[in-house]
């Protein structure tokens, strides 16, 4: 009678650490969301602001400014548009396993390090059309605005790229402490480690 009862226990204690483990991914995955929609809220009204901005005062601008604010209009649309998609994207219910999970975690990572990537190419590419307008006087402040505008755009988009990956990083710690994963180096690469 009491193996029986033993056994039952460890079902019964078994069971309860499995539907844990269960509501725990799961509240990752809705803190990951949060986290999400709070990026895609600060991105939106980011490029409020410049759409606002740049309308207004790109009403009166000549010479470089004038093409300043009109490519920040054209930034602050395209960013409002991504931010739109991507906050209505994390109001989704996320059904995940914990793999699924893992998973889900490494691109979100490697999304925001591709796009701190992408934010410095722009940062270089308005340096380049900022040189290259001291070299073509008819285009110069065309080129001069676009360059300052792609500057600004690309800093700021670096700046919140970085601050995503770091704080979707930081809450991916409770996700390796949460299952006792570990990375670490090894022979064949880098990876991820329980130990037993």
């Amino acid at each position: 009678m009491q193996v029986k009862s033993l056994i039952f226990s460890l079902l019964v204690f078994n069971s309860f650490l499995c539907f844990s483990q269960g509501n725990s991914i799961e509240m990752f995955n809705q803190q990951k969301q949060q986290i999400n929609r709070n990026g895609m809220l600060v991105l939106g009204g980011w490029s409020i602001a410049n759409v606002a901005y740049s309308a207004f005062a790109g009403a009166n601008a000549t010479g470089s400014k004038q093409y300043f604010h009109q490519m920040n209009l054209i930034w602050g649309g395209i960013n409002l548009g991504l931010s739109t998609i991507g906050f209505l994207g994390s109001k989704k219910k996320v059904v995940a396993n914990t793999g699924q999970t893992f998973r889900q975690q490494s691109i979100i990572e490697k999304t925001f390090i591709f796009n701190a990537g992408l934010d410095v190419a722009y940062i270089v590419g308005g340096l380049y059309l900022k040189e290259r307008a001291n070299n073509k006087p008819m285009d110069y402040d065309r080129l001069k605005g676009y360059g300052q505008s792609i500057i600004v755009q690309g800093a700021a988009l670096l700046l919140f790229d970085g601050i995503m990956f770091a704080v979707h990083t930081h809450h991916g710690k409770k996700l390796y402490n949460q299952t006792g994963l570990q990375l670490a180096v090894t022979g064949n690469g880098i990876g991820f480690v329980l130990p037993l």
